[in-house]
Parts: structure tokens; C-alpha cells; sequence
């Protein structure tokens, strides 16, 4: 079952359209940044098999994220970088991150729905949707957006990091990356709030 726009039908029939939908990806990594998108979707294009991105293949996400990318009203992608994380926490990195996605939007929302049960403060109306991603359009677009964003930026910090094997597993604490972190030590790329880089090494 994928994401339905019924819930944006209903936004413009009651006035509050333009309606975004915002997701991030990138709380739970060891690595790299907290990423969030934020996606207006235009009604008459909708792309069909909008879902959570956990749900899809990268194969999928990255022809939904082209898709996306042509036909959506605006786009605002922003993220929260590990050293962000590091001095104010990753739940508010993530609404940092949130904020700063809508901010780039080029089209100011009159409703901002967003995946999960924390809302960041926002200048219009702001409502959380638990498992958004997987029931609502926009919300979907933006889990989407903010995940194929989101690995090719680790996916260069590999190239940056190649030690860590970073394009594999994208921060997350793998064996392989708690290996590699064991054996050299942390990057400047890492949460050094985390365990297990916490109370071992300092930024």
C-alpha cells in the first residue's frame, strides 16, 4: 500500500494550500548529517507509488526522486551537520534541520505536515502525522527526497573518508563501521556525541 494525496485534497478543499510535507532521514547514524526535505506537491502530478523510502529499493528511490524532482510545485532540502548535532543535540538538529528545509522552500506552505510526533515551530500551521511517510503523498515525497540526498552525501564523504566505508552503510553502526572506527579512530565527519565515539574521543 503506498502514500495517498487524500489528506492534501482535503488541505485545499478546507484553504490551506500550499500544504509541505517534511520527513528527515539520518537521526540514528554514527556519521554525517541529519538531512530533512521539505515537498509541495503539485495535485495534477502527482507521482504514482509515493512511499516511506525504508519501503523502496535505491533503484526506486531514485526514479521517484527524478520524478519528484520534475513535478513538484518546490523543493527545500537542508540538513544539520554532525558537529551541529555534537553541540546541541540530535533532536534538535533534526528540527533545525526541519526549519531550515522549509525556509528554502520557493513556495511559503500555509500547512506543514510532518512524519512523526515532534514538531518543530514553524511561522504557519504545523501538524505531526505518525507514519506520515508511509500514508501521505508529500510526507512520502520529502522521505524520499531527504534519503537520496542524504546517501549521496555520504557517498562523497567516502570519497572524502574512504576508510569507513561510508557509501555502504551511511553512517550507520554497522560492524563494519564500528570496525573501521575501533581501528583509526573517529573523522572530523563523525557524531562525536554518540556512542559508541562518546566519552573515547573528542571533537
Amino acid at each position: 500500500m503506498t502514500a495517498t494525496f487524500h489528506r492534501e485534497t482535503q488541505a485545499i478543499a478546507s484553504g490551506l494550500w500550499p500544504l509541505a510535507g517534511v520527513d528527515e532521514v539520518g537521526r540514528g547514524p554514527l556519521a554525517g548529517p541529519v538531512v530533512a526535505a521539505a515537498v509541495i506537491l503539485d495535485p495534477q502530478a502527482v507521482p504514482d507509488g509515493l512511499d516511506d523510502s525504508k519501503n523502496l529499493s535505491a533503484a526506486r528511490r531514485e526514479e521517484l526522486f527524478t520524478l519528484i524532482a520534475q513535478s513538484a510545485l518546490a523543493i527545500g532540502v537542508a540538513s544539520a551537520t554532525a558537529a551541529e548535532i555534537d553541540a546541541i543535540n540530535i533532536r534538535q538538529a533534526t528540527l533545525l534541520a526541519m526549519r531550515r528545509a522549509v525556509a528554502a522552500l520557493a513556495v511559503a506552505p500555509a500547512c506543514v505536515l510532518v512524519d512523526g510526533n515532534d514538531p518543530p515551530q514553524f511561522a504557519c500551521l504545523c501538524e505531526c502525522v505518525i507514519g506520515g511517510d508511509a500514508q501521505i503523498a508529500s510526507i512520502a515525497a520529502a522521505s524520499i527526497i531527504a534519503k537520496v540526498t542524504r546517501d549521496a552525501m555520504m557517498a562523497r564523504l567516502c570519497a572524502r573518508f574512504p576508510a569507513y566505508g561510508f557509501s555502504t552503510h551511511a553512517g550507520y553502526g554497522t560492524p563494519q563501521h564500528r570496525a573501521a572506527l575501533q581501528a583509526r579512530g573517529p573523522c572530523p565527519e563523525h557524531r562525536y556525541s554518540f556512542a559508541p565515539v562518546k566519552g573515547v574521543w573528542r571533537r
